[in-house]
């Protein structure tokens, strides 16, 4: 029996994973090099969006990912003192871009996209750097602390810093710092009842929304320098930003511990690559298209980029370098315009004028009363996302078949 085409992923991550479980699917031997000692995530919570739940569905995971949405009722838009500028609700979204918002661990995803893999294709605590990015007549190498590596196709999924980019085009000017930096926490809140809701104050925002299993992802941004750190620590200096907002936040703070509290500096790509491909290798994600969280899209990319990838990446034709040409011309623009649009959210919501603040909320509240939240339209063009139809059927186990 010929051996399956050769597929490495450099990069363990939410679309390092789904790309692998993507490409499995498809009949790629697939192989995942993550540097880290384990798959724990860096990070707290994500919210998946109904473009990127219908990517899952494409690998079969969806609906046991859409079981864990906890948004059931009311949420939207806030300001510091706790007066609602505009609402909506998980039923209008699931009607409106048909299906829910599904706020959960990055641990969660992790595991379960972990789960669809055969044993031994991750392999943890092996860093992977690009040798050549192979051509039509020649494979891709990749060294690993185990020795060179050849394969078919190379996934470039290795992050914001993404080494796989910087040898595919030395000459790009890599990530910007985007002018805020996060804070991230999920702790347990025990009698927490408050409606899902972001918050936008003068140069400062927070997010407060309940999970699945009965915590509470919590999130927070403000436009200092870059490379900051609290005096003390970070929840001390979460108290000094937050401490006087609107329930739930007060709470919440008290009930987060200094070591539960993430802070990262956003940083993206403000000049997209010239492409998303070289020879046999691709990037996707935070190495492709790294944007500011400002609408919860960076994980959702990368997971439609996985599913788009597996569908172009046809492991029987011995067309990889073309498939990967389909794969840019499919998602450059759509990423570029989404990074686009997170850069222009940020702006808006990490505004520091008192007199555009004054007329950002009102005119936000207007918008919303005319019609629906602004919540809602800002995933216009986005949770709409459908995945390009596969050239395959799917048989009873779900495994991709001619």
């Amino acid at each position: 029996m010929a051996q399956s085409p050769r597929a490495l992923i450099v990069g363990g991550g939410i679309g390092g994973l789904a790309a692998a479980v993507a490409l499995h699917r498809r009949g790629w031997a697939v192989t995942v090099l993550e540097r880290a000692r384990s798959l724990e995530p860096v990070g707290a919570g994500i919210s998946l969006a109904p473009n990127s739940l219908r990517a899952l569905d494409v690998i079969g995971l969806g609906d046991e990912i859409r079981g864990l949405a906890a948004w059931q009722g009311d949420g939207g838009l806030r300001t510091p003192g706790g007066h609602w500028l505009s609402r909506g609700s998980a039923a209008v979204m699931a009607e409106r871009f048909g299906g829910p918002l599904v706020l959960l661990h990055r641990a969660t995803l992790i595991d379960s996209l972990a789960a669809r893999l055969p044993e031994g294709v991750v392999r943890t605590a092996s860093a992977a750097a690009l040798v050549d990015p192979g051509g039509a007549g020649r494979p891709a190498r990749v060294s690993t602390p185990a020795g060179e590596l050849e394969a078919e196709l190379v996934v470039g999924a290795d992050g914001i810093r993404s080494a796989v980019r910087g040898t595919l085009f030395p000459g790009h000017p890599g990530p910007v710092y985007s002018g805020f930096t996060t804070w991230r926490t999920v702790i347990p809140l025990p009698g927490a009842d408050f409606a899902s809701h972001e918050t936008w104050g003068r140069g400062r925002i927070w997010g407060t929304h309940p999970l699945d299993d009965g915590r509470v992802y919590a999130y927070a941004g403000a436009r200092v320098p870059a490379g900051g750190r609290a005096a003390d620590d970070e929840r001390a200096e979460l108290v000094r930003l937050f401490g006087d907002w609107h329930d739930p936040v007060p709470a919440v703070l008290a009930a987060a511990r200094p070591e539960d509290v993430l802070r990262h500096d956003v940083h993206h790509i403000a000049e997209p690559l010239p492409a998303f491909h070289a020879g046999r290798v691709a990037l996707l994600g935070d190495a492709a298209h790294a944007m500011p969280p400002t609408l919860g899209q960076g994980g959702n990319q990368a997971i439609e980029d996985a599913v788009v990838l597996a569908h172009h990446a046809d492991p029987r034709d011995g067309r990889t370098v073309e498939g990967l040409a389909g794969y840019t011309a499919a998602r450059k623009p759509r990423t570029t315009g989404i990074s686009r649009k997170a850069v222009g959210v940020a702006r808006l919501n990490m505004m520091r004028s008192r007199p555009g603040i004054m007329l950002r909320d009102a005119a936000i509240t207007m918008v919303s009363k005319a019609g629906p939240a602004l919540f809602l339209r800002s995933f216009d063009g986005i949770a709409d996302w459908r995945p390009p139809r596969s050239p395959y059927a799917s048989d009873e186990t779900g495994v991709r078949v001619p």
